[in-house]
């Protein structure tokens, strides 16, 4: 779906447009969008935008690296947004040029779509251009990270409690399952990071009236780069800790273990040699002796296992 929205030189707002008709030197300046465009659609940022076939190219394929491209007329910066659930990334492109802004994007993304919503109920299209557009969306994509890593953080801290004494081999691996999701939220939080340095440190991008826009952004970036980080760290002393622990609880079994072998080593010992062949053993003639000691043996074998079990030994 290819959406239009063009602002005239008395900041008006005209969105009943088509891209195969409209003739964009006429507008101060425009944007265009391109949601899950079909690939008739994408042909239009050749036959009708003209846009380098390079950049188009990134377009086609798709999980491009974050990045900030040149060309003669406009520039080409590709960004990741982020899944709440499974933490796949969605890959974000933008066409800037003089007056205008198009945004690509294969999928149907909820930050894009915040922006746009916004921006076709402004009353005031005085304070708006093609980077106030970028910057809405980068904000939008930037404070969808919050939420995302402050829950993590709250799982990561019921973890390290663990109130409910959950077993601590689960609890390993929920704490493994957290690392992979930081990694992937590190993955696009950091060249995003990158990305941001260098727009801000452009020369190619008109972007002074918005800057200190742009600069609050990468403070966010920078903030979601040390959470990231701080909870990695986190995590590996929260598994340290876990793995010491667990062994110092496996030396006290071990060393418990050790001290009921010794006792009934030298009995075991005394019994192999002399195989209990005694004459006079009244228990021999007991009619229900044979039994009576299985049953003996499963009590004792019964009452280690709830022993054991009291001891946490089979977490």
């Amino acid at each position: 779906m290819i959406q239009v929205i063009a602002i005239t030189e008395k900041n008006e707002r005209i969105t009943s447009l088509s891209i195969d008709e409209v003739d964009f030197s006429m507008y101060k300046w425009w944007w265009v969008d391109f949601n899950h465009p079909t690939e008739e659609e994408i042909k239009k940022l050749d036959t009708v935008l003209h846009f380098h076939p390079l950049s188009i190219e990134d377009c086609i394929h798709g999980q491009q690296r974050q990045k900030l491209d040149y060309y003669d007329d406009f520039s080409l910066i590709v960004t990741h947004t982020i899944g709440p659930d499974d933490y796949d990334q969605f890959e974000v492109n933008f066409f800037i040029g003089e007056n205008y802004i198009v945004t690509v994007h294969r999928h149907d993304l909820m930050e894009v779509n915040q922006v746009w919503n916004t921006f076709i109920n402004l009353d005031s299209m005085n304070k708006w251009d093609e980077y106030r557009v970028l910057y809405e969306i980068f904000d939008k994509v930037v404070d969808n990270f919050f939420p995302i890593i402050y829950e993590l953080e709250d799982d990561i801290n019921q973890v390290e409690k663990n109130p409910h004494g959950v077993s601590m081999h689960i609890e390993l691996d929920k704490l493994f399952q957290f690392r992979h999701k930081l990694l992937k939220l590190r993955h696009a939080i950091h060249p995003m990071r990158d990305l941001l340095y260098r727009i801000l440190n452009s020369h190619h991008l008109e972007i002074q009236t918005h800057r200190e826009f742009f600069v609050d952004i990468y403070d966010h970036l920078l903030k979601l780069s040390e959470m990231v980080d701080s909870n990695r760290d986190i995590t590996n002393d929260i598994r340290d800790n876990f793995i010491s622990l667990n062994s110092y609880q496996q030396n006290k079994v071990i060393q418990i273990l050790t001290v009921i072998t010794s006792i009934f080593a030298p009995l075991t010992f005394i019994v192999g040699i002399y195989g209990m062949n005694f004459v006079n053993m009244p228990e021999l003639n007991w009619h229900y002796g044979y039994f009576i000691v299985l049953l003996f043996m499963l009590v004792i074998s019964f009452m280690m296992i709830l022993w054991f079990r009291k001891k946490g030994w089979f977490k």
